[in-house]
Formats: C-alpha cells, sequence, structure tokens
C-alpha cells in the first residue's frame, strides 16, 4: 500500500478507476455504433434523392454471359410523413405484355395490379422479379429505417469498375418485420460514403445476391450509382443488370399510393 493511504482511501480510489473505465468503454462503444448508424445513413443520401422523384429502372437477365430476358420500369417514390420510410409505385412499360402493369409499396403492404384481370394481389418483397433482381430491390428504401448497422472493419475491396477503395464494411441487422433480408454486409467508401458493394442473406443465413454499385453519375444534385451488378449467390454466372436513368424530381400526389387508386391510376 502506498505510504500514506489507508485501506478504505486506497478501495475508493480503485473503484472509482474501474467506473471510469468503465464509462470510457460504453461511451466508446456508443459513438461506434452511431457512427455505423450514421455511415448508413449517408450511404443512403447517396442512393436516393431527399425529395420526391421518378427514375427509369432496366434490369437485364444474362446466363454464362449471355442475355436471356429484360424488363423495364418506372418507379415514382416519396414518403408519405415525415421520417417515414418510402413509398413506391412501380410502373412497368416494357416487355409488351407487361406494359401498365403496376406494384405498389405502402408500409408493410406490396401489391401487384393487372389491368387485364383488375385484380391485385399481394406479393412478397423477397420474390424474385427477373433474375437475381427480387421486388425488394426496385423499390425504394431507405436501409437506415429497416436496419440496424454495426462497424465490422475498415478495409480496401475492388469496386465494380475494379478500382481498389478505402471503405467501411457495415454489418445491417433487420430491425422489422419486412425488412426485405435478414442480413446484409455493406461496403461504403470511407471518403464519400458511396455504396459500393452489398452482400444479402435471407433469414437462414444463406447468401442469396451479391451487389456492386458503379457509374456513378449527377442526377438530382448528387452524385449517385446508375448501374448495379447483382450476382447470384450460388451460381456466379447468373448475373443481372440494373440501369438507373431519367431521375426526376415530380410533385407526386399522396393518393397514388393506395391501393384503392390502382384501377385509376394514369401516368403523368
Amino acid at each position: 500500500m502506498p505510504f500514506g493511504t489507508s485501506e478504505p482511501e486506497s478501495a475508493a480510489m480503485t473503484l472509482q478507476a474501474l467506473l471510469t473505465t468503465l464509462l470510457i468503454t460504453a461511451a466508446t462503444a456508443c459513438h461506434a455504433a452511431l457512427d455505423a448508424q450514421r455511415i448508413l445513413e449517408a450511404s443512403d443520401a447517396v442512393r436516393n434523392p431527399g425529395r420526391p422523384f421518378s427514375v427509369t429502372v432496366a434490369l437485364t437477365e444474362f446466363q454464362a454471359g449471355k442475355r436471356v430476358d429484360a424488363s423495364t420500369m418506372v418507379t415514382y417514390t416519396r414518403t408519405l410523413t415525415q421520417d417515414a420510410q418510402f413509398a413506391t409505385l412501380v410502373r412497368f412499360t416494357s416487355p409488351a405484355r407487361d406494359a401498365g402493369k403496376l406494384m405498389l409499396k405502402n408500409g408493410q403492404d406490396l401489391w401487384f395490379y393487372d389491368p387485364s384481370t383488375k385484380a391485385s394481389v399481394r406479393l412478397s418483397p423477397q420474390q424474385r422479379l427477373l433474375g437475381q433482381a427480387s421486388n425488394g430491390d426496385v423499390v425504394t428504401v431507405n436501409l437506415a429505417r429497416d436496419y440496424k448497422a454495426s462497424l465490422l472493419a475498415e478495409e480496401e475491396i475492388q469496386d465494380g469498375d475494379r478500382k481498389t477503395r478505402r471503405t467501411y464494411k457495415l454489418e445491417l441487422t433487420a430491425a422489422v418485420d419486412d425488412a426485405t433480408y435478414g442480413r446484409i454486409e455493406l461496403w461504403v467508401g470511407a471518403d464519400n460514403n458511396w455504396p459500393l458493394k452489398g452482400r444479402f442473406f435471407a433469414d437462414s443465413g444463406r447468401l442469396l445476391k451479391t451487389v456492386f454499385y458503379r457509374r456513378f453519375a449527377v442526377e438530382m444534385g448528387t452524385e449517385r450509382p446508375t448501374e448495379l451488378v447483382i450476382i447470384d449467390g450460388i451460381n456466379p454466372a447468373s448475373v443481372t443488370l440494373m440501369r438507373l436513368s431519367e431521375y426526376t424530381a415530380r410533385n407526386i400526389p399522396v393518393g397514388w399510393f393506395q391501393r384503392d387508386y390502382l384501377p385509376r391510376f394514369q401516368p403523368e
């Protein structure tokens, strides 16, 4: 025992040091978690404009390098209340057999409407739309509202253009019941918050797909990815390209996002 220090004083000093260490550890962990969520939010802002908009989505499926199918649609997106998840209306434009069909995502509901039968049926976000692209991939989602992020590592990766990038590797775990994927690993550019790569997993833990975000271009005032390369989790020769073009700010009526309105929908 140090000279002049009583046993009660020594015990008090030891307890104080322990409490200080615990507080620093807790604050560091909290700061790391907060940073990971903020990185995810910043990445969302790169992918998605912050005001109502439309965008043309072109899907092309390849098997072993050969084009086997394609589909084009226009998506209309806005939030219905402040700080809410996006609602999205999808209007199919090609091929001709699908032109005029609609898909609506509002809250936990995802509906498909066929004007030829005037019937609307509920869909699953996980259901495949074309190739490796699911219904949930073409509707607009702010990941930070559906997932809790944690920072796994800082590492260098090869992006979709085969360039070396310094990134933050995030693990996203579903925070809501209707999240499209059970878990996501997302690599975000350390210097610009660009989403560069994602690995998407089922609830069972099975890898469903790997996605590379590339061909960044200025759309609605921000550099955004205009092409996604979606690679099947089992068969890497099965690839789908998702091209995004014609981003347009729009005044989109709230009524468009009601299931009962689908039979009356007329594009602008």
